[in-house]
């Protein structure tokens, strides 16, 4: 798995009619972070991206959180679900 966290298969994207002074933003914070252009676009394109995933686990921690608050620590259910499945066949 690559560093994006999905296959190797990638598109290329080309954005036409940007203004200069939008361009030349990115060009000094590339430059600032020591990257291209090309790869300080990739880095906020990929950041904007997984940002919903960031925001839904944040959500499932936050819930987990309150039913530990709320029931307290649960049993963990793998020894019973393993004897059950074996049960079954």
């Amino acid at each position: 798995m690559t560093p994006w966290g999905h296959n190797t298969v990638m598109a290329d994207v080309k954005i036409r009619k940007l203004p200069d002074w939008v361009v030349a933003t990115f060009k000094s914070r590339a430059q600032q972070a020591g990257r291209s252009l090309e790869e300080e676009l990739r880095v906020l394109v990929s950041e904007a991206a997984s940002r919903p995933k960031q925001r839904r686990a944040a959500e499932l921690q936050a819930f987990r959180r309150m039913l530990r608050r709320k029931y307290g620590p649960l049993a963990d259910s793998t020894e019973g679900i393993r004897k059950e499945r074996a049960a079954r066949g």
